[in-house]
Order: structure tokens, then C-alpha cells, then sequence
């Protein structure tokens, strides 16, 4: 007889801020029976796996970081990927939780065994079962390609910004940018000077203001690191500054003045008017993701950069075709074309107690309970999961309303003597219903605009629909009366089969 793999209190996937902060807090309420599995072969999530020229954050420093673990050493006031990267190597240390890591561990599949009450976790190195599963993975994880004809025939490199080729020197080489997302607007600038021609293929113009970025002085350092009251007192004012300005995504007529700003930046940087027509967008600001760059627009007009708006037809061997039959020629394509987010492959490996997967129960359409449980998923909770991104401020926010709200459900668990909990299907679809009512409003329903945040079914089920403080409100206690619970239940061996006799 096989025997059971090791058993945990909680999985958790992936090691990126979602992963890292769970297992930290879960350790810190004494829960130790945890471990954490990551595909990578380092933590990081998102800030292992973008490394590409230029990677930094487009949230100040001291409110992207852990709320119980500042940062006083941040070297400028918008940290770039080392520095953020660091900073969770930091944290893992700092706060125990290396031996809780399992690095190079890819889930292949988590089932729901409704008789045992508990997860089965395939990995590619053995699997495990736990009573709790915790997928932060992320919606920025698995880079999205476009399916271009022609592209397998490509003679030269191509890589996506999340899987940045660094073995490959640009020096000199006719490169094609496919994609003009925030990504995009990072590493452009760095590579601009190095290759010998810039092409960048955009399908939507990007609304870019300017980013009021500065290093940080020693005696900001100093002072947030003897006085802490200092930097939670700047923390705290960036963290409503940034709560203010979602009040223009929740109002498309506060964006007329952003947008102003927007359009200045514009002229100021770029003097053509016909390349600046290119570049203004048609949709409202907010629609799609806003871009803070202050040498993107610059670098669009150097000598050796092409701004391509006609339509990709497909790829030939040695270049792109575009829909008014000119061929672009490339020795390397770059592909800024983000990520899946509302079709996420993790939703693939996730099956419930009836046996089907979150992609084949959402539809195309990924739906939560407070963005963080499903009905049917018992004991699965869903780290920025459905409609809990965000448009203007920090998703580490989110992420430790989540992290809070998980060991309420297990603290729950513990003391009513439950084994299982998931929502009510009427909870979590009253919740959806508020958030599809609330969304309509928005800028991202009304801009105008076509953005990742729509899933398929034309649904928004990436963002919240508000301020991150009525969401961590809300989330401030876990309600019962709104999930199911099962008890334990013994496990017993199967009957034997009976045993046949002949006269």
C-alpha cells in the first residue's frame, strides 16, 4: 500500500509578496505546519521574475512594502526591481520563513479530496496534502503572447520582458518592441541608445504623466531609520494621496485635470505634431493602466526609433509584416504584451469538490466571495484573486487584508471544531452582483476603452471597485453565517471486498 504523502496545515503557492506575507504571518500566530512552493528557483514572484532593463515599481517605495516590515533603507522614492527584490530576501530572512520554502516546486495540479477533508498538492518534486490552500500567485505571473502567424519561423531571438533574454546583447540590433504597456515603457528607454534600430508596434496610444521620482538623501535615511514614527507618518501620506486620486477612476469627470496634466507632458516632450497625434489617446485617462514615465515619450523620438501603428499581419523569418503590406525588419522581437490576468493557467490546476477546475466553474469569467473564496473550493483562498487589483495605489494593501482575513478563517475553524469552509453560492453571488453594479459607473467601464482588466466574457473581474480602506474594512472579520462548514469526519479504510466462495 502507497504511502499518504506528508501532510500541512497550509500550502501556499508561490513566493512573491502574497506567499512570503502569508507564511510570515501565519508563523508569527504560531502556525508552523507551512510551506510555501514556487516554480522559480528564488522567491520574488513578480520582482524575481522582471528583470528586464529598467524594472521598477510605479507605487512609492514606502507603501509598496509590508506594513509590519518598513523599509528605512529605500534608496529612492520609487524603488527599482533589485531593491524590491531584496527587500523580500530581506523579509524571508528576517522573519524565519527560509526553511518554509520550497524553491523549483511547480504545482502541477491541487484536487479537493471531499472523504479526507483535505488538499492533495502535486508538485514536479512530490506531492502533499493539507487541510488549507493559499494560491498567491499572482495575476502579473504568466506572460501573455500574441498568437502572430509566422512568429515560430522567426530567425531571430524573441523573448517576452518577463523572461528577459540578458544573454542577448542588443548592441547594434534592429529590435522590435510588440506592445507599449508599462512594461514597455520602462525598458525602452534603456535599451533605446544601444541597438542600432527601435521599432515600437502600439495598438493603443498610453496615457503617460510624469513620474516625481528622486533618490532619497542620507538624512531621509537616518531619520526614518532612529525616528520610524517619521516614515510611517510618510507612509501614511502617500497612502492617501494615493486613496485621493481613485476618486477620478471612480468618477470619470474628476479625470479632466489629470488628463490636462497628461497632454502637457506630452507636448513638452514630444515637438512633432504628427508623431504627438499618435500618441494621444482617444479613450479617457484610467480606462487603461496609467503609465508614469518621464523618458518613454523622449525616447520615442530619437533617430532611431519608429513608432508603428499599423496593425501586426504576421511575422515573416527576418521581420514583421503590418496590415498596409510593409515588412519592418528585425533580428529581435521583445513582446511588452503583459500578462494573463482573468484567464490565469493557475485556474487550470485548481480542482474543487466536484471534480471540475476554476477555469472550467468561472467560464471565462473568474468570480469570488470577497475576491478571495469560491463556492465549491472548500479551505481555497485566492490571494488577489477576482476583482481585487487595483488601479492607483498599492496592492501589497490588498494583499495583507487577504493574509488577515485567511487566519480569521482558520482561527475560526480551530475554535468552532470545523474541518471545511467555503462561501454560500447566495454570498458570493450578492458579492459579485455589488461588484459588477458598482464597476459600471467607473472609468474603466465608461473610458472608452478596451483593457486587460475585462475578461472575455466582457465582464471587469480584475479590479476592485473602490477605496482600499472599505476593502480591508470589510475584511476585518471573517462572518460564518456566510459559508458553509462541514465538521470532521473519521477516516476510515475502505470495506474489504467480500470474498467469494465455491461449493
Amino acid at each position: 500500500m502507497r504511502d499518504d504523502p506528508p501532510h500541512l496545515r497550509v500550502a501556499v503557492v508561490g513566493a512573491g509578496f502574497g506567499g512570503l506575507g502569508t507564511a510570515i504571518r501565519l508563523k508569527q500566530e504560531g502556525i508552523d505546519d507551512v510551506l510555501v512552493f514556487e516554480r522559480a528557483g528564488d522567491l520574488g514572484g513578480t520582482w524575481w521574475d522582471n528583470s528586464y532593463p529598467g524594472c521598477a515599481c510605479d507605487v512609492p517605495s514606502h507603501l509598496y512594502s509590508f506594513s509590519f516590515a518598513p523599509n528605512p533603507r529605500w534608496s529612492r522614492s520609487f524603488s527599482a526591481q533589485p531593491e524590491i527584490w531584496a527587500y523580500l530576501r530581506d523579509c524571508a530572512r528576517r522573519f524565519g520563513v527560509v526553511p518554509h520554502l520550497r524553491l523549483g516546486h511547480e504545482v502541477r495540479q491541487a484536487s479537493w479530496d471531499d472523504r479526507r477533508q483535505r488538499w492533495r498538492v502535486e508538485t514536479s518534486r512530490g506531492d502533499w496534502t493539507a487541510d488549507v490552500l493559499v494560491a498567491a500567485t499572482g495575476p502579473l505571473s504568466e506572460p501573455k503572447l500574441p498568437a502572430l502567424p509566422g512568429l515560430d519561423g522567426f530567425q531571430g531571438a524573441v523573448f517576452h520582458s518577463a523572461r528577459w533574454d540578458h544573454d542577448h546583447d542588443l548592441t547594434g540590433r534592429q529590435v522590435a518592441v510588440v506592445g507599449t504597456g508599462a512594461s514597455a515603457a520602462q525598458f525602452v528607454p534603456e535599451i533605446q541608445p544601444r541597438v542600432g534600430r527601435l521599432r515600437i508596434f502600439q495598438r493603443t496610444a498610453s496615457w503617460v504623466l510624469p513620474r516625481r521620482d528622486r533618490a532619497l538623501t542620507g538624512a531621509e535615511r537616518w531619520l526614518f531609520r532612529t525616528v520610524p514614527a517619521t516614515q510611517r507618518l510618510a507612509r501614511s501620506s502617500i497612502y492617501w494621496a494615493r486613496e485621493g486620486f481613485t476618486a477620478g477612476f471612480l468618477h470619470p469627470r474628476l479625470m479632466r485635470l489629470p488628463q490636462r496634466l497628461a497632454l502637457r507632458h506630452l507636448r513638452h516632450a514630444v515637438a512633432d505634431p504628427g508623431l504627438r497625434a499618435r500618441l494621444t489617446p482617444d479613450y479617457t485617462l484610467g480606462c487603461k493602466r496609467v503609465l508614469l514615465s518621464n523618458d518613454y515619450l523622449p525616447a520615442l523620438t530619437r533617430p532611431n526609433v519608429e513608432l508603428v501603428t499599423a496593425g501586426i499581419r504576421g511575422v515573416r523569418p527576418h521581420g514583421i509584416l503590418t496590415d498596409d503590406g510593409a515588412e519592418h525588419p528585425a533580428d529581435t522581437i521583445i513582446f511588452g504584451t503583459g500578462f494573463h490576468v482573468t484567464d490565469s493557467p493557475v485556474a487550470e490546476l485548481v480542482r474543487g469538490r466536484d471534480g471540475r477546475t476554476l477555469a472550467e466553474v468561472w467560464e471565462g469569467s473568474p468570480k469570488a466571495h470577497l475576491g478571495i473564496a469560491v463556492a465549491g473550493f472548500p479551505n481555497l483562498f485566492l490571494l488577489l484573486g477576482p476583482n481585487t487589483s487595483l488601479g492607483s495605489t498599492s496592492v501589497v494593501l490588498m494583499i495583507e487584508a487577504q493574509v488577515e482575513y485567511v487566519l480569521r478563517a482558520i482561527e475560526f475553524m480551530r475554535t468552532a471544531g470545523v474541518a471545511t469552509v467555503e462561501p454560500r453560492p447566495e454570498a458570493q453571488g450578492a458579492f459579485v452582483a455589488e461588484v459588477d453594479g458598482r464597476l459600471r459607473p467607473t472609468v474603466w467601464s465608461a473610458g472608452g476603452c478596451a483593457s486587460w482588466y475585462i475578461d472575455r466574457t466582457g465582464r471587469i473581474s480584475a479590479l476592485w471597485p473602490g477605496f482600499t480602506w472599505a476593502y480591508r474594512r470589510r475584511m476585518r472579520r471573517f462572518d460564518p453565517h456566510l459559508h458553509l462548514t462541514a465538521p470532521h469526519r473519521p477516516i476510515r479504510p475502505p470495506a474489504p471486498a467480500p470474498t467469494r466462495t465455491t461449493p
